[in-house]
């Protein structure tokens, strides 16, 4: 008995003062934890930042404090934690190898949700799509075609393609070609065009509709007819001013002439 009491102060000795330390790392590093994603998540939610973001920012956090934590208390007991720490950095870089498609798409949904080139609700043209954005997560973007088509597109991709985002700026301007023939008067073609655009409510007046002859075509004189709308109005305005301006010509004897060619034919005595 006196000798099991001996070993037992013998270990208390060599080890008390290394348990009590491991446990006040273990305590430490639990309490850093829970605090600091906290914090973190705050601080990014004050700035702004997607929750998606800020999220998954805690969490790496969270880990990356609780792994340091376990290398501390195992170097409090004298293990080797250079080794263990190489042994991790080679796992990390073989899960990487092997998931370097996954985590680009990580990477790119990080950056779209960070510098936010588009948001949800957006009409946007990405990666040879366009669709309304309904969500950006941190591997996929998924949108919405005109004709409700769900498209999901690797976030890799997005964030290496041009993004063109039609609802960034809440006014458009609208360009149609308009074409008269050549037999009609110019200036009364660009009157009644001008009429019509200023008569639809949509239209901006400021600035004012440009109406000017951009083409001697093959079979027409065209105009060129530039409209600033607000965006959402972009759609509805094009389709009544194409009518309109259709049905107006029609009311004034102005004429849009179908594709024609002039045939001469030679004959010999």
């Amino acid at each position: 008995m006196e000798d099991v009491v001996d070993e037992l102060v013998l270990i208390i000795t060599q080890y008390g003062l290394d348990v009590i330390g491991a446990i006040i790392i273990l305590l430490v590093g639990y309490i850093l934890s829970k605090r600091v994603p906290i914090t973190l998540i705050k601080i990014m939610n004050k700035k702004g930042i997607d929750p998606t973001v800020s999220n998954f920012v805690g969490s790496l956090a969270r880990f990356t404090i609780l792994a340091m934590t376990i290398i501390f208390v195992l170097s409090q007991f004298g293990v080797q934690t250079a080794s263990l720490v190489a042994i991790f950095g080679a796992a990390g870089l073989a899960i990487g190898l092997a998931l370097q498609g996954t985590l680009s798409n990580v990477a790119g949904g990080v950056m779209l949700l960070i510098f936010r080139p588009m948001k949800v609700g957006d009409f946007v043209e990405t990666a040879g799509y366009a669709g309304t954005i309904k969500t950006i997560g941190l591997f996929t973007t998924e949108m919405a075609t005109p004709d409700n088509i769900q498209i999901i597109i690797p976030n890799g991709s997005v964030w290496g393609s041009a993004v063109s985002n039609y609802s960034f700026h809440p006014t458009r301007r609208m360009d149609l070609v308009i074409g008269i023939a050549y037999e009609d008067d110019i200036d009364k073609a660009q009157a009644v065009i001008e009429k019509v655009i200023l008569a639809d409510e949509k239209s901006h007046k400021d600035p004012g509709p440009v109406i000017e002859v951009v083409e001697l075509a093959d079979s027409s004189v065209n105009f060129t007819v530039r409209v600033w709308c607000d965006n959402g109005d972009y759609f509805p305005l094009k389709f009544a001013l194409t009518k309109a301006i259709k049905q107006t010509f029609d009311k004034e004897g102005i004429s849009i002439p179908f594709p024609q060619s002039v045939v001469h034919r030679v004959t010999s005595d």
